[in-house]
Formats: C-alpha cells, sequence, structure tokens
C-alpha cells in the first residue's frame, strides 16, 4: 500500500494526525527533500527504509515503490503542503495505477494556508474579494495562455501565486499591465511557518525591489489583492439583523 501524504507547509506540528500516524507506521518513506521539513522523519522507525525524492526521477521512485511493494512493506510518499497543488502526485498516481498498486491520499495543510495564518487575515472581505486565484507564473514550465497572469489579473480578486519569487521583476510587470495598480498591496512570504518564516509588505509596483532587499529568490509565496488592505464590509453571519436557519434577526 502506497499513501500520498501531505507534510504541511513547513512547521512539524502543522502535520495532520492522520499524515503523522501514517509516517510513524510507514516501512518506506520518500520525501521531497528539498521542501519538507526533516523534522518529520523522526516520527519513522528506526528501521524505516528513507529516501529523498530531490534526488529521484520518476522512474526511480516508481521502481523504489515497486521494491517496497514486492516485499510486502507499506510506503509513504512524503510530499510538501498538499498534494493537490504542484505535487507531481498525478503522474505518480497514475503509474501505480498502471501498476496494479493500490495508493490513498491523506491531504496537508497547503504553504497558502500557512501564508494566510502568517499575515493574521483571510482572503475573502466581504465587498473587496470573493474569490482566490492560486496560480504560477510562466516560467521554464509552461502555463495555458488563458490562464496567463495578465488575463487572471483582470479580476483582480485575491491572487496567490506559487513558485514565481525568482521572477518578481516580470511579475510585477505582468500584474499591472494585467489590472493590478501600481499601489495595490502585496505581501512576500518566505517559508511560511518555518522557524525562519519572514513576511514582507510592500506594493505591486514595488514587488520587485522588495524581493531584493530582502534576498528572497525561492521557497516564497507572493500574495496580491486589497484583502491586505484596511477597508471591507462586515459579513452577515454575525450581523445581528440578519436571520439565519440558526438564528433570529434582532428587530430592535
Amino acid at each position: 500500500m502506497v499513501h500520498f501524504v501531505g507534510a504541511g507547509c513547513g512547521a512539524v506540528d502543522l502535520i495532520t494526525v492522520r499524515g503523522m500516524k501514517l509516517i510513524e507506521s510507514a516501512d518506506v518513506i520518500i520525501y521531497a527533500g528539498s521542501l519538507v521539513n526533516p523534522e518529520l522523519l523522526n516520527f519513522a522507525k528506526p528501521d524505516c527504509e528513507i529516501y529523498d525524492s530531490s534526488k529521484m526521477n520518476l522512474e526511480q521512485i516508481i521502481n523504489t515503490i515497486e521494491i517496497a511493494e514486492k516485499s510486502g512493506k507499506n510506503t509513504v510518499r512524503l510530499q510538501t503542503g498538499d498534494t493537490s497543488l504542484y505535487s507531481a502526485m498525478r503522474e505518480q498516481a497514475d503509474r501505480l495505477s498502471e501498476l496494479n498498486i493500490e495508493f490513498d491520499v491523506c491531504p496537508g495543510v497547503s504553504s497558502f494556508c500557512g501564508v494566510a495564518g502568517a499575515l493574521k487575515t483571510e482572503y475573502t472581505l466581504p465587498d473587496v474579494s470573493q474569490t482566490v486565484i492560486i496560480t504560477r507564473i510562466a516560467g521554464r514550465t509552461p502555463v495555458p495562455e488563458l490562464e496567463s497572469i495578465e488575463k487572471l489579473s483582470s479580476h483582480r480578486a485575491t491572487m496567490v501565486i506559487f513558485l514565481s519569487a525568482e521572477m518578481t521583476e516580470i511579475l510585477s510587470k505582468k500584474l499591472i499591465s494585467g489590472g493590478y495598480t501600481p499601489d495595490t498591496p502585496c505581501a512576500i512570504v518566505y517559508k511560511a511557518s518555518w522557524a525562519d518564516e519572514k513576511i514582507v509588505y510592500c506594493t505591486v509596483g514595488s514587488l520587485a525591489d522588495s524581493a531584493r532587499k530582502n534576498n528572497i529568490n525561492k521557497t516564497a509565496l507572493i500574495v496580491v489583492g486589497d484583502f491586505l488592505g484596511d477597508r471591507y464590509s462586515l459579513s452577515k453571519l454575525y450581523d445581528a439583523e440578519f436571520e439565519t436557519e440558526f438564528r433570529k434577526a434582532d428587530k430592535n
């Protein structure tokens, strides 16, 4: 059996209880060594076989899993954040299906959630933004044309940008040409929830300079939007005059 486990965004105690138990019971762990907190491996059994996938290609990963399966061992494929975002899980899962190797998925805390926690804010605010766009800028790996930064920026929604910290100058220009104003609030969050977390507040126009001055060019998320500002409307959820299924409206 293979368990794809989201390791969370960094802090050891942000892995799920299920994920921790799967690590504790694993005979083999293949973990994303470039991004996963290695302290999570302290949960593993003393005799657990551990492999760093940052030094492996797809064939090597699948071969390691195949060998474990033939020996009747349980494997944990430990991946950063949550497996649903930028994890390359699908290509591994498809290969396992072709080999009739059973697998399941344990969700994790994505770094975009870790960033919101670090910023002590929420991405969706009434009369500001009710949409969150999670994306990345085109680089060595392209993105579909309809999902270019310029086209997505036209919505002026909250944007969470992965894998783009080394391209902030280009990113800033694309955000502005797409629809954000240069003074739109922005934040660069380096290694959210890790011990060396760093938060840099800036604007879309000052994004590149801010990244340069703080020597941030990787392992960071960039968030953009007026949700970082001070103006928003109160929600109806706790409005005394708003009636819900569970609460009568206060007419006084």
